[in-house]
């Protein structure tokens, strides 16, 4: 494997440092992925730009990189089948109506605490949990003059730390997967071991918990915050993630909001993912042993989640789209009128997916991930190994913008070390995990970070501005104690 040293660090970093200095995030993204093909190529100007746009390509052969940039644009047509249909109307309706009657204690804390508590509640896929809080409490949010980029932040920090601790989706699928290749005959029991020693996660909720609850938000946020109690919802430079047609909350004119047309649609995505997960893993259950619960297990833990994601959204849409029309809210015509204005509204995060897909891409041939790995290897101590496991994962994830991939490296890594070493395995894979969803957090390149601005409607920039310090001082909260815990 030919290594290339420090220079595989130098596309994802020029990338995440030009996209906070610019504030262009896909020039940004697009000069990291033109420079690592160039590294690649031997700094052959010709050769590296034909691989860049051949790389742009070739992100669509993975079929679920293709299923989740499918998953992104056609959400597009749920959120604006639930504001033109009167759901979200409806359900801003019940939220007032709720707040009016009930004057005990503070209505912005009461919101936040209910957008976060249904972040957790939608714990079967973190995208999923992330568009369905965006789009729901935005303009609720906007009403109450609290910020976006707090809506972004709950909405982000409910979702990944939610999905791993809850593994019944996607989430749990891939890492009972890479447990699996790594020997371990009991992936679940060792994955349901882990989530005591998975500490970030839970500091990260406990985080949101506390911000919301004694309202001291410090960093950028504090500014955001500031400015939206004037009334001001972004900053005056600010690139909202969505066009205009997807922020707004109009209901067709002469239709009297329901919030079963928010419901329905936004229910169907959800309950179905679980489903799908058991179902596109069910011919891998023929030679378990045991119960039906023992096989539904083992099929969601060997689920596709790209397929589940695609499949839930496309039968929300046309689900939704029939009540729609029995309704007689809408014609055929108009529905699809409908669903092409919001997948076109959310293009603009489909090519951002696009380019974190190939960047994700080149980051592995130049072995982004397993550089930084190495080069803390000789560091290790047995009472070390999860705290430099989880400072190593933080760093690749957030070089390369992918918790997922950062798993696959570094379990493979971890694992055998801490094993070799007399480490403490679960422990161990914890730390891997959480570091995964910490460096996840933190970078500009990052998918789930990405959708989180864009459910939210907000700048991306100024959402990885306000959510960075929380995250550091939560991070730095768990690797302390992963060096206290390791070495007592």
């Amino acid at each position: 494997m030919e290594s290339y040293g420090f220079w595989s660090l130098v596309p994802p970093l020029i990338a995440i440092v030009l996209a906070i200095w610019t504030r262009q995030v896909y020039i940004s993204l697009l000069s990291g992925i033109w420079l690592g093909w160039m590294v690649l190529s031997g700094w052959d100007p010709i050769r590296g730009s034909l691989d860049t746009i051949e790389a742009l390509v070739d992100v669509f052969k993975d079929a679920g990189s293709t299923r989740t940039i499918m998953f992104s644009a056609l959400v597009g047509a749920i959120i604006i089948f639930i504001q033109r249909s009167g759901g979200v109307q409806a359900f801003i309706d019940y939220l007032d109506k709720k707040l009016t009657t009930d004057r005990a204690g503070d209505q912005t804390k009461k919101v936040q605490w209910l957008a976060m508590l249904t972040g957790i509640v939608v714990f079967v896929e973190s995208s999923v949990s992330v568009l369905t809080v965006g789009t729901l409490f935005r303009p609720v949010f906007d009403r109450l003059k609290i910020s976006r980029e707090k809506l972004a932040y709950i909405a982000d920090s409910s979702s990944a730390p939610v999905c791993i601790l809850i593994p019944f989706n996607a989430w749990g699928a891939f890492i009972m997967g890479l447990l699996l290749v790594l020997g371990y005959d009991a992936p679940f029991s060792i994955l349901m071991k882990s989530i005591i020693y998975n500490f970030y996660p839970m500091l990260a909720l406990a985080m949101v918990a506390y911000i919301i609850w004694t309202k001291r938000d410090f960093g950028p946020m504090k500014k955001a915050e500031a400015r939206a109690a004037q009334g001001k919802i972004l900053w005056e430079d600010a690139i909202p993630m969505v066009s205009e047609d997807l922020t707004s909350v109009d209901t067709k004119e002469g239709i009297k909001p329901k919030i079963i047309n928010m419901v329905l649609p936004i229910g169907i995505m959800v309950m179905m993912m679980p489903v799908m997960l058991a179902y596109t893993g069910w011919h891998t259950t023929e030679e378990i042993t045991g119960g039906v619960l023992d096989k539904l297990f083992h099929a969601i833990g060997q689920g596709s989640g790209s397929t589940s994601v695609l499949v839930s959204v496309i039968l929300a849409i046309i689900v939704s789209g029939l009540s729609y029309r029995l309704q007689g809210i809408f014609k055929l015509n108009e529905l699809v009128d409908l669903s092409i204005k919001g997948i076109a509204g959310l293009m603009p995060l489909a090519l951002l997916m696009l380019m974190a897909f190939a960047i994700n891409a080149v980051c592995k041939e130049l072995h982004t991930g397993q550089y930084i790995a190495d080069i803390t290897q000789s560091w290790l101590s047995p009472g070390l190994v999860p705290f430099i496991a989880f400072i190593t994962s933080a760093f690749i994830a957030f070089s390369t913008g992918t918790s997922w991939g950062t798993f696959g490296i570094m379990l493979a890594i971890a694992v055998p070390m801490a094993q070799s070493l007399g480490a403490h395995e679960i422990m161990t894979i914890a730390a891997v995990l959480g570091g995964g969803v910490f460096g996840d957090h933190c970078s500009p390149i990052s998918d789930t970070t990405i959708i989180a601005s864009m459910a939210s409607a907000t700048d991306h920039i100024d959402h990885v501005k306000t959510q960075l310090p929380y995250a550091i001082v939560t991070g730095v909260m768990t690797a302390v104690i992963y060096l206290v815990v390791g070495l007592v």
